[in-house]
């Protein structure tokens, strides 16, 4: 992720401000439990003490004292979790509210960035800001059936509107379930505001709460990248276009409302084909029918797509004219 020292910067700030709340947040907890409990302090004063004593007999080579020092700490220390469970504290009370348990807020495990500090980069080199407050409402647990109907029925398929948007969550959710196991992709296609958006939102929340790096983008400005990156070409921009090339979920919203051409089509051609030759997951949305993608995108970039995604027909009533009909808010494409 091409980051500048300012950006970079305002990352690990980032990092160093929950380590210093959680911090707070231990000794905070500390105090209270303490108070609480008096006896707590006391285990945990002694427990100090013999552990110093017991390097100095460790490094005295006093293996017999060693021993002794070493099984009455475990002794204090089986009774503080008798003591704290006896109290209602879980066993982990006074363990540091992590954000990312795996790099315990620090941004790396081992000197290499975690995948919280390569999503937080995207986030920020991207501005996906807004797509993160998007997702706390578009995702499965608010996903409604409601606005499609049981009567609509696809004579292709004999499914009705309803049926085939069912079909399509239980078609996302194994996606994500075999996400780290199996590789595929996806693609919608279908009217304007019947959910195709919304199923990639659902999808692109689970991944980024298991901690996968997601990238979105609507099609003009994906295209956009791939100008910079063959006609104003920096060490940024390959690195830019290199994270498209490798995150793990690349989203392309709305494929068909950027300007194509002979250059635009063979940019998606390669990055698609990349894609799949390293076995990296995308999921692309858009209004075209098949017929207008083969024609657009050329043959062989539709037998990339029909022979590697599931692919999903989505139809049914416009769902943003429902809900203002209904006077609801709406943003559903």
């Amino acid at each position: 992720m091409a980051l500048s020292n300012t950006q970079y910067n305002v990352l690990m700030r980032a990092y160093e401000e929950r380590q210093l709340r959680n911090r707070r947040i231990v000794m905070q907890r500390i105090d209270d439990v303490y108070r609480t409990l008096p006896r707590l302090s006391e285990i945990d004063d002694t427990i100090s003490s013999l552990s110093v004593e017991q390097a100095k007999k460790l490094i005295d080579g006093d293996e017999t004292a060693l021993v002794r020092l070493h099984d009455s700490i475990n002794t204090l220390v089986s009774e503080k979790q008798l003591l704290l469970s006896e109290h209602g504290y879980p066993k982990d009370y006074f363990e540091p509210p992590y954000a990312c348990a795996d790099c315990k807020d620090t941004g790396y495990i081992g000197g290499r960035k975690c995948h919280c500090f390569e999503q937080a980069a995207i986030d920020l080199v991207y501005t996906q800001s807004n797509i993160r407050r998007i997702l706390e409402t578009e995702n499965f647990a608010h996903f409604s059936y409601a606005y499609y109907s049981d009567e609509q029925i696809n004579p292709a398929t004999g499914l009705s509107s309803l049926a085939t948007v069912r079909q399509a969550v239980r078609d996302c959710q194994d996606f994500v379930r075999a996400f780290d196991t199996e590789f595929h992709n996806l693609f919608f296609y279908g009217d304007t505001g019947i959910g195709k958006t919304y199923l990639s939102n659902c999808v692109a929340k689970e991944l980024l709460d298991s901690g996968h790096s997601v990238i979105y983008f609507t099609a003009p400005s994906l295209l956009h990248v791939f100008e910079k990156n063959a006609f104003d070409r920096t060490k940024d921009s390959d690195e830019d276009y290199g994270r498209i090339l490798e995150c793990d979920l690349l989203i392309i919203d709305d494929l068909g409302t950027e300007l194509a051409n002979a250059f635009t089509v063979s940019q998606l051609f390669l990055c698609l084909n990349e894609r799949i030759l390293r076995q990296k997951s995308t999921i692309i949305s858009t209004n075209l029918g098949l017929g207008q993608l083969a024609e657009i995108y050329s043959e062989r970039t539709f037998s990339r797509i029909s022979s590697n995604y599931t692919i999903i027909k989505l139809f049914g009533n416009d769902i943003r004219i429902q809900k203002k009909l209904n006077g609801q808010p709406c943003q559903v494409t």
